[in-house]
């Protein structure tokens, strides 16, 4: 059994079959005003099925009036293309986009009848736009970021502390800006930590996010990459490469969670990015290296693919600085200075590139680096506090005009409302298993019900019966592996995935 197989029978068999209790919605509704506040906790399934029934109204308006006109007629090609596999998606994210397509219909929000490939699509429309069946009916982002650290904050009350100070110019259409979303992610699966977006309602991937640990990393797009991209070349969308490099534990198994975990998640890319890209990485400054708290990738379809630079390249920016906008600065040696690069770097040049705090560095980004109306998220993060402050677009004022608001980190990250420890073994414990595995139904009311599991092959291996509402099963027997379970009563019929281990 190969693992592509192997990965593909998880996926149809997660996607084809209701999860475990889909009436019990893993997530918490935490702000119910824009920016809209949640967090979600359990398999990608579960995770996704609790976004689009927490914010199914918002992103029911954002996908109608935003995504669908803006694909057209060409919404049906994209469609089949991601059925295809035009990109590289990881089987899991599939099954959390038929989540949140399943969250939103029982909601009551499904009226277009929206399916998981709708979704994806929504989430992959930035490596669309430089396919060449979907060349300039896409709009993509600006943005601009500014990273200081070490010296350039020592003589601030941040005493060293790395910080980033970013821009997010998008549309301003009442979709776009009244949709606006912090999604806080508590995954139960394997290798994985808790990680936020700060976006948009119906995002899965990251075009600004951080990990738990520490790491943000901010999107933009580089305007200067004229190669085109391909359809052959199984592209892995951008967003949900910096979401792989945030959610997983240790991408780069070095122990250390940092920059390099970003790094390795971009070269594991080996035909590049389906479009030019720029990401501005930051971790605490604590690794004794500047690359390691402050860098920035530029990525392309074309050689070479993956550039990364930090302070250490000759870039006119003073001290332990590094600025990003949308065009290519090492990528070919082009140092490509755009109006905004000139700005900010006169602004630093004016102050030695030093006595960097919060309001210095918000203030040099808002005076020097606005984009002007169509600015619809500032934001500034701080690691080592974990501190970001947000400021949104008003609709009638462009967010650097608005007042920004400050989350405290620990607390976002913080689950009250469940043991995150133990969501992935309410039902099924333990998962993974070896030798016993107890089915609790929790609900008394529902009746006996059967278990059966399956193998790769769909051969079920298992199959026995409960007239109680809780079963121990003997696995003992059972090769180490990835199964499907199905656990069928009178008033409910749940699916999982069970993990064998010896």
């Amino acid at each position: 059994m190969t693992m592509k197989r192997l990965m593909l029978f998880i996926a149809l068999f997660v996607m084809l079959s209701p999860p475990l209790f889909t009436q019990s919605v893993q997530g918490e509704l935490v702000q119910n005003t824009n920016p809209y506040i949640i967090k979600v906790w359990g398999n990608h399934y579960e995770r996704g099925y609790a976004m689009g029934y927490l914010l199914g109204a918002q992103v029911a308006d954002l996908y109608s009036n935003y995504i669908i006109p803006m694909f057209g007629s060409n919404l049906p090609m994209a469609k089949l293309m991601i059925q295809q596999g035009i990109f590289n998606i990881d089987s899991v994210l599939i099954s959390e986009a038929q989540g949140v397509i399943n969250g939103i219909t029982d909601a009551g929000y499904n009226s277009l009848n929206l399916d998981y490939l709708d979704v994806l699509v929504g989430n992959t429309f930035l490596d669309f736009r430089n396919i060449s069946s979907f060349k300039n009916i896409i709009k993509s982002p600006g943005c601009s970021s500014l990273i200081s650290w070490g010296d350039a904050t020592s003589g601030s009350e941040l005493g060293g502390k790395s910080i980033i100070t970013r821009h997010l110019d998008w549309s301003t259409d009442a979709c776009v800006v009244n949709n606006q979303a912090i999604v806080v992610h508590f995954p139960s699966d394997p290798g994985e930590q808790p990680w936020l977006l700060i976006g948009f309602a119906g995002q899965m991937g990251v075009l600004s996010g951080i990990s738990q640990s520490g790491t943000g990393l901010f999107q933009h797009s580089m305007s200067d990459s004229y190669s085109p991209g391909y359809s052959t070349s199984h592209y892995e969308p951008i967003w949900f490469c910096l979401r792989r490099a945030l959610e997983k534990t240790d991408v780069n198994n070095d122990m250390l969670k940092n920059n390099l975990d970003f790094r390795a998640a971009a070269l594991e890319n080996v035909n590049g990015f389906a479009d030019g890209y720029i990401v501005s990485a930051i971790s605490k400054n604590s690794f004794q290296n500047d690359s390691l708290c402050a860098m920035i990738a530029e990525l392309a379809p074309s050689a070479p693919t993956q550039i990364f630079r930090d302070n250490s390249y000759a870039d006119s920016i003073p001290g332990d600085n590094i600025y990003a906008a949308n065009y290519e600065i090492k990528r070919n040696d082009h140092m490509h200075f755009c109006f905004r690069y000139d700005q900010t770097k006169n602004a630093l040049n004016a102050i030695n590139g030093e006595n960097i705090g919060r309001n210095e560095s918000w203030n040099i980004m808002a005076d020097s680096s606005n984009a002007g109306f169509g600015n619809v998220q500032m934001m500034q993060y701080i690691p080592e506090d974990n501190e970001l402050m947000l400021a949104i677009h008003a609709g009638d004022a462009p967010a650097y005009e608005c007042t920004p608001v400050i989350y405290d980190l620990n607390s976002l990250f913080t689950l009250t409302t469940v043991d995150v420890s133990a969501c992935a073994d309410r039902f099924i414990y333990p998962n993974p298993a070896s030798d016993r595995l107890n089915i609790t139904i929790y609900d008394k009311n529902n009746g006996p019900f059967s278990i059966r599991i399956f193998d790769v092959n769909g051969t079920a291996i298992i199959d026995t019966y409960s007239n109680d509402n809780s079963i121990d099963v003997d696995v003992s027997n059972v090769l180490q592996g990835v199964y499907a379970i199905k656990v069928c009563g009178e008033k409910f019929i749940g699916t999982s995935i069970l993990i064998i281990e010896k």
